[in-house]
């Protein structure tokens, strides 16, 4: 949630006054559901749960045509006072993101090496994929109407996802070519 919490605040905070609906799109339009895990769906409860912490407050709410009615939010003092906390404390400070995969690689010796490199060239294939996504959202020209920096966060996961292709190649070598899993000295 903090990541949530970090970008709802700042968007507010960078947008305002904003709807909700406005936040949600300018999220979605980062991918931040993929690299941050904003999660579209929780977008409105974060909302709503920054509010009623005082974080941010309701200016206006307004309905055209049959739209859903829309309400405003700007940051107050104390949201301001939090998302620099939470920005400094994420700038500063290395937090794994929780990878299920490490866990289940952990357990490598409980598959046959067959499947385990299979299923290797299966996840470099999937991080390809993701590789060409974020190389054609950089390249498109809607991302010329977003900020430099958004570019450089995608420049950061195509690096991160080509080195773990690389890793996922090698690695699948080794359990083909039938490389020891536990060394004994």
């Amino acid at each position: 949630m903090s990541a949530t919490r970090m970008m709802i605040l700042g968007l507010v905070q960078w947008m305002q006054p904003v709807h909700g609906y406005d936040v949600r799109r300018e999220l979605l339009s980062w991918s931040a559901d993929k690299w941050a895990n904003v999660q579209p769906g929780s977008i409105y409860h974060a909302l709503r749960k920054l509010a009623e912490e005082g974080l941010i407050r309701e200016v206006g709410t307004e309905q055209v045509g049959g739209r859903p009615a829309r309400t405003s939010y700007v940051i107050t003092e104390k949201g301001s006072i939090e998302f620099q906390s939470l920005l400094r404390g994420n700038w500063w400070n290395m937090a794994p993101a929780p990878d299920p995969f490490l866990a289940a690689f952990a357990f490598l010796p409980a598959l046959p090496a067959s499947e385990a490199a299979a299923a290797l060239r299966n996840r470099a294939v999937q991080l390809r994929a993701g590789v060409q996504q974020l190389e054609a959202a950089t390249a498109a020209e809607w991302a010329d109407q977003k900020p430099v920096y958004v570019n450089w966060m995608w420049e950061l996961q195509i690096n991160r996802a080509e080195a773990e292709i690389a890793w996922c190649e090698r690695t699948a070598g080794k359990i083909e070519s039938g490389e020891p899993l536990i060394k004994f000295d």
